[in-house]
C-alpha cells in the first residue's frame, strides 16, 4: 500500500468515526424530559456516549472479529484499574463464573483440586449461575443463610457447614455490598480453602483489609465480573476473570480456550518454543502444541467488538462508582424514616459500589413486599427480587431433592424472608435526581395510604 492509499484509508476512517459522532448526538444524546407517574424509572440500564459508538465502529473497520487487540487492551487496563496481575475477558459473567470454578477442578491442583463429591459453601439468595456451575461438575453446594442487614451470608454459619469434604467458598457481593471478608478469608486461610468471590454486582466496592483498602474481586483466589448491560459497566454481553495466582489464570485461559495446552494469543504461534518438539499425554512426540487439550474446556471467549466497547466503558468507571454511591446515599437519606422498611446498610469496613437498593418490609408493616412493588410497578417504577430469593424452591432444584445433591446448614429462614419480603431499586448513572425523588416520593405515598 503506498502512501496515497494509506492517508486515503486513515481520511476514510476519520470521516466514517467523525459520523458516528454525529450519529450518536442525533439519536442517542437527546434525553426526553422526565414526567412523575409518566416516565419509566427502569431498575438498570446502558449508560454510554459517544466514544463506545466510535470504539466499536473503529473495531469493526479493522474486521478482527474475535479476540485480539482491543480484548488485550481491555484485559491490561482492567488488571491495572483493579489491582491485579492477570485478567481474562470472557462472554458473560455466567462463563466467568464457570471459568473461575473449573478452574479449581484442574487435576495440576493435586490435593487442592476440587473434585466431584467435595463441597463449595454458598448461598441459596443469590443468583443461579453462581450455584449452577457448582452442580453441573459434580460437586456439592452447602447453602448456609444471610444476614438480612447487609443481604449476604451469615458468616457465623461457615464453621458450622464445614466437613471433611470442604474445598472452597463461593459466594457474591450482594447487590455491590462486601460481604464480611475479613471472616471469610480468615475462615478460608484457617481451612486450606479456595475462595471465589462473585463480584458481578459490586464492580469498584473496596475492603479494608490488611492495612489497607483493596477492590471486591481481588481478595480471595479468584473474582469475576459481569459487564451485562444493567451492571456497573457494558459490552452488551461480556464478563471477566482475575486472579493474582499465575497457575490459576493458566487453567482459566485453558478452559476458556476449548480446554487447550496452548497459551498461544489468537493469531500467534509457539509461543513455547517447542510447537512441533514436545511430548503430551499419549500423542506422538512432536504433536503440534496449539492441538494438544489438557482440560475438557469451552470456547468463552469475547469477541474484539466488545472489548472496545468495553475500553471506552473502563474510562467512565470512576465516574459510574462514585455516582452509584451518590445514589445510594440520596435514596436512603430518603427513605430512612419511612414506616415498616429496613434499608440496606453497609458491610464494616467496606465503601460499597452498589449496584441496587435493598428494600426489605417488616413483617408488622402493615403492607406486603408485593402490595409496596405493585404500587410502584403500577406507577412506572421498576422493582426486582433479589435474583432467585431462595434457589431451593425453584422448578431446577427439584430433581435434586431426591437425589440429595446439596446439603443446607439449618433452614435457611432469613434466605426464606428475603424470598417473601424483600425487593431492591435501581442506583445506575442514569438515575436523574428528578427519578430518584420520584422513587422516594412514591414509596412515601404508598406507605401513608396504609397508615
Amino acid at each position: 500500500m503506498n502512501i496515497y492509499d494509506m492517508t486515503r484509508k486513515e481520511e476514510l476512517k476519520k470521516q466514517i468515526l467523525e459520523l458516528t459522532r454525529e450519529y450518536y448526538r442525533e439519536v442517542h444524546a437527546p434525553q426526553p424530559a422526565f414526567e412523575a407517574g409518566k416516565t419509566r424509572v427502569n431498575y438498570g440500564g446502558r449508560y454510554f456516549d459517544d466514544e463506545e459508538m466510535v470504539n466499536l465502529v473503529d473495531a469493526s473497520l479493522d474486521f478482527w472479529l474475535t479476540a485480539g487487540p482491543w480484548a488485550h487492551k481491555f484485559e491490561t487496563r482492567l488488571a491495572k484499574w483493579l489491582g491485579v496481575r492477570y485478567c481474562s475477558l470472557c462472554n458473560s459473567g455466567s462463563s466467568a463464573n464457570l471459568l473461575a470454578f473449573n478452574a479449581l477442578t484442574a487435576p495440576e491442583l493435586k490435593d487442592r483440586q476440587i473434585k466431584r463429591g467435595d463441597e463449595v459453601i454458598t448461598v441459596a439468595a443469590g443468583f443461579p449461575t453462581t450455584v449452577a456451575c457448582i452442580v453441573q461438575y459434580g460437586a456439592v453446594p452447602v447453602f448456609v443463610d444471610m444476614s438480612i442487614e447487609e443481604s449476604n451470608i451469615d458468616c457465623s454459619q461457615l464453621e458450622s457447614a464445614l466437613s471433611p469434604k470442604t474445598k472452597a467458598v463461593m459466594i457474591a457481593h450482594s447487590l455491590g455490598n462486601p460481604f464480611n471478608l475479613q471472616a471469610v478469608v480468615d475462615f478460608c486461610k484457617r481451612h486450606n480453602l479456595w475462595l471465589v468471590e462473585d463480584n458481578c454486582d459490586a464492580l469498584g466496592s473496596e475492603y479494608y483489609i490488611d492495612g489497607e483498602w483493596k477492590k471486591t474481586g481481588t481478595i480471595g483466589d479468584i473474582g469475576t465480573s459481569s459487564f451485562y448491560p444493567p451492571h456497573h459497566m457494558t459490552m452488551g454481553e461480556g464478563g471477566a476473570v482475575y486472579t493474582n495466582n499465575p497457575e490459576l489464570h493458566k487453567y482459566v485461559n485453558s478452559y476458556r480456550d476449548w480446554g487447550r495446552d496452548c497459551w498461544c494469543v489468537g493469531g500467534v504461534d509457539n509461543t513455547c518454543g517447542c510447537r512441533f518438539t514436545g511430548q503430551f499425554g499419549q500423542l506422538p512426540q512432536g504433536y503440534d502444541h496449539k492441538y494438544v487439550y489438557s482440560h475438557l474446556g469451552y470456547n468463552l471467549k469475547a469477541t474484539d467488538l466488545q472489548a472496545a466497547i468495553g475500553c471506552a466503558q473502563l474510562e467512565k468507571l470512576d465516574f459510574i462508582v462514585q455516582r452509584r454511591r451518590e445514589n445510594y446515599q440520596t435514596m436512603y437519606d430518603g427513605l430512612k424514616d419511612v414506616k415498616g422498611l429496613l434499608l440496606p446498610e453497609p458491610q464494616k469496613n467496606s465503601k460499597p459500589s452498589w449496584f441496587g437498593f435493598f428494600i426489605t418490609v417488616k413483617k408488622d408493616a402493615g403492607y406486603t413486599r408485593n402490595e409496596l412493588t405493585s404500587y410502584l410497578e403500577d406507577h412506572k417504577v421498576q422493582t426486582r427480587n433479589l435474583f432467585a430469593g431462595n434457589l431451593l424452591k425453584h422448578p431446577a432444584f427439584e430433581q435434586y431433592v431426591e437425589n440429595k445433591d446439596y446439603r443446607v446448614v439449618g433452614s435457611l429462614p432469613v434466605t426464606d424472608s428475603i424470598m417473601r419480603d424483600s425487593f431492591w431499586l435501581g442506583l445506575y448513572p442514569g438515575m436523574t435526581p428528578e427519578k430518584l425523588q420520584y422513587m422516594i416520593d412514591t414509596i412515601k405515598a404508598f406507605v401513608a395510604s396504609r397508615a
